[in-house]
């Protein structure tokens, strides 16, 4: 496993090392104190599993980062770090391309359950979000039609096995999808629905008659 860690803060870069090395054995854990440092580092290494990006850095807010490196590195998932427990900062996170986002209070536990998720080729959310009622998002009724709308015909198929409650691994076999690709359609539609996760996503398409049952 080789991993990417950009953050400010070394004792951290360090603790986080430390954890993903006592996980897997052998690790390869890269550190990056700045933005313009990470990005180099995943041009140079295109062999990195995951890039972990702390949203609040001196001379980049992450949250204008994750686009970089979603343009820099599209097939290289990303998870954010960061102190805020802010709603609509996963939020914000998740649409901006970002595949999971861990609160740095998380415990060690759950930072590797968010790696293995996103590992998984799932987007984590973080438990705070479960008292994040989905109809404060972006979309609600004539939005969640109008937006639904810009679902291509794949991304709408993959809409309605999600809304059934499939996984992305029973999604690609019912719909003959690589897991990758099926990863690729959902992080679209959460950006096209304004939401952050499968809850949201199936209510925003039940109100856009994407689905009825």
């Amino acid at each position: 496993m080789k991993l990417l860690v950009v953050d400010d803060h070394a004792i951290l870069r360090e603790g986080l090392a430390a954890l993903f090395q006592q996980f897997e054995n052998g690790a390869d854990v890269l550190q990056a104190s700045d933005t313009a440092e990470g990005l180099r580092l995943a041009e140079a290494n295109p062999d990195l599993d995951v890039i972990f990006l702390d949203l609040n850095m001196p001379e980049h807010s992450g949250r204008d980062a994750i686009p970089l490196f979603v343009k820099r590195c599209p097939q290289l998932p990303l998870i954010v770090l960061s102190s805020s427990e802010d709603p609509n900062d996963v939020r914000l996170a998740l649409k901006s391309g970002a595949c999971g986002y861990v609160p740095k209070s998380a415990s060690p536990q759950n930072i590797l359950s968010a790696l293995r998720l996103v590992l998984a080729g799932e987007i984590y959310v973080p438990p705070l979000m479960l008292d994040f009622d989905s109809t404060t998002a972006d979309v609600s009724g004539r939005a969640a039609l109008e937006l639904g709308g810009r679902l291509t015909e794949r991304q709408t198929e993959v809409l309605r096995q999600l809304c059934r409650g499939l996984s992305n691994k029973e999604i690609s076999r019912a719909l003959d999808l690589s897991e990758k690709t099926t990863k690729s359609h959902i992080t679209a539609i959460f950006k096209a629905l304004g939401v952050v996760n499968r809850t949201q996503a199936a209510s925003a398409a039940r109100r856009a008659g994407i689905v009825t049952d």
